[in-house]
């Protein structure tokens, strides 16, 4: 190589080998001087941060420190290079003289991405000081931010300026708002905002879908879902979708969908992987097909840590604790990690089983392995103690507990307290309770009902008052039934239901035949 040698002609062959980035800066020191050209090549092969802060220098010495072009592409790279920092970028950004919408909008992305989140609402109200009109991209980054924050009332203030620059039913900007409301649990407006873009594409369903889910409106997001499907010639179904539909599917045990879910799997190609894998295992073992859930999980070539959590959940739920046991021993033997959730469930499935000496040997082992012990470990742990009838023990570990005991753990004693009748430690831990969750009807139930089994009438009145007062209301209660696919609830006295007449008839009837076995039962009791 010598100064001869064209810039073009050296371009490519750098282009064709395997210079490094700083033997092609050497090179070109020798040749004419260097363009913007040049330099975007060389931050495009840039690989490390060392070689990318070196190319920033050459770009200073070389007179195109101001350029807004190379600016912007600084900026970029800066931020997308792994565990990188907004702090090279705003330098980047801070000694550019000339700021154009484009550049506002690299650094309020980079923010929005990388944070902190604050500075992408600081960034937007200096960008309109200075004078420069946002366009369609720069709300959807800051709504994004607005929605990481929950931050509703800045959220809100933006959405009017997106309606001011007539860009409300804009398609990006209109897909950011319904993702905003939905994280900031306003459905309503998360809604209304779906419906006001003209042309909705698939991130638009697909936004609507996660606001419903994260919301826990399971059934609203499955109507949607066909809604969707009605209208698949311009939407079809991606891998976005199945992964924000498969937990409806699991909270409202909805196995037909979940079925149609795992049937377009497969029919699509698509691979199993621990996104969907994961909600599948799920979805199944709330739909009480474990075995299901089990084949799934052997079908994922590639588990993590979520797939792993996932099946050991699901054994747990079902009262499988010494198969959640054996999964959580498989997961030891690949080497990989076990973090908190993990433990979490683990210990719940010994609690529920009532198996005292494996949850204490799982508790040490989090030591172990490094995991932090948080509230709700302690809180499953009091509970493991509680519903194997060890109250004493487990008011002792409530006192040697390195934090403050919570709800969930005053919660396991209370209900310990009442299956074995030790009312003079209820009514201890219930003054807790109502203090710690004082909105929570089921404490205050549980305490009314134990002053009614051991005949103290007025306490039991006294604490319902006390409800009454509070205006807490008990969460309605109902019962599900799943016939040909489709999941029915029924809440008490419940009208609701399409085929009421038919049921109540059936009940009825049913009512009847009970009535004539219990009659033969008395005549051939009488009889003997």
């Amino acid at each position: 190589m010598n100064g001869l040698l064209s810039k073009h002609v050296f371009l490519l062959l750098a282009k064709a080998t395997s210079f490094s980035v700083r033997f092609f800066i050497s090179e070109m020191r020798g040749n004419r001087r260097r363009d913007s050209y040049d330099f975007t090549y060389l931050l495009e092969k840039c690989r490390a941060i060392n070689s990318l802060r070196e190319v920033h220098a050459q770009i200073i010495t070389g007179g195109y420190g101001h350029n807004p072009f190379l600016g912007a592409k600084l900026m970029n790279m800066y931020i997308e290079f792994p565990n990188s920092t907004m702090e090279d970028a705003r330098k980047v950004f801070d000694h550019l003289p000339e700021r154009d919408v484009f550049t506002w909008n690299v650094i309020i992305q980079g923010y929005a991405t990388c944070g902190p989140l604050d500075e992408v609402l600081n960034c937007v109200s200096e960008m309109w000081a200075a004078g420069v009109t946002a366009n369609e991209y720069t709300y959807t980054f800051v709504m994004k931010a607005c929605g990481a924050l929950e931050d509703v009332t800045s959220g809100e203030l933006i959405h009017g300026q997106a309606v001011k620059c007539g860009l409300e039913s804009n398609l990006f900007v209109g897909n950011s708002l319904v993702a905003f409301y939905g994280k900031c649990q306003e459905i309503q407006s998360s809604r209304k905002a779906f419906q006001e873009i003209p042309q909705k594409d698939i991130v638009s369903w697909n936004s609507m879908i996660s606001s419903y889910v994260d919301n826990a409106l399971s059934n609203e997001a499955l109507v949607l879902l066909h809604a969707m499907l009605r209208d698949s010639i311009t939407c079809a179904p991606d891998k976005a979708t199945l992964v924000s539909i498969i937990p409806a599917c699991a909270q409202a045990s909805a196995i037909r969908e979940g079925l149609w879910v795992h049937s377009y799997i497969i029919k699509s190609n698509i691979t199993l992987d621990a996104a969907l894998g994961s909600g599948l295992i799920l979805m199944y073992a709330n739909c009480g097909r474990i075995d299901a859930a089990r084949k799934i999980f052997d079908q994922i070539s590639t588990k993590n840590i979520v797939v792993w959590n996932a099946m050991i959940k699901s054994y747990g739920t079902h009262g499988h604790a010494n198969e959640a046991l054996k999964t959580f021993t498989e997961l030891q033997w690949t080497g990989m990690q076990p973090d908190g959730l993990i433990f979490l469930c683990v210990l719940s499935a010994c609690s529920h089983a009532g198996l005292v000496a494996e949850g204490r040997q799982l508790f040490k082992q989090m030591e172990e392995y490094g995991v932090e012990k948080s509230g709700e470990h302690y809180a499953c742990m009091v509970d493991l103690f509680s519903r194997a009838a060890l109250i004493e023990e487990a008011i002792e570990f409530v006192k040697t507990m390195p934090i403050q005991a919570g709800k969930d753990a005053y919660g396991a004693i209370l209900g310990a307290c009442r299956i074995h009748g030790n009312m003079e430690l209820a009514e201890k831990v219930a003054e807790k309770l109502f203090v710690l969750d004082s909105e929570n009807a089921g404490r205050y139930m549980i305490l009314a009902k134990m002053y009614e089994d051991a005949g103290r009438c007025e306490d039991a009145a006294r604490v319902r008052k006390l409800l009454r007062e509070k205006k807490i209301r008990k969460p309605v209660g109902y019962s599900a039934i799943e016939v040909d696919y489709v999941l029915h609830r029924f809440g008490v006295e419940d009208e609701s239901h399409p085929f009421k007449d038919l049921i109540f008839d059936t009940l009825r009837k049913l009512q009847m035949v009970m009535e004539g076995e219990w009659a033969a039962v008395d005549q051939l009791v009488a009889a003997s």
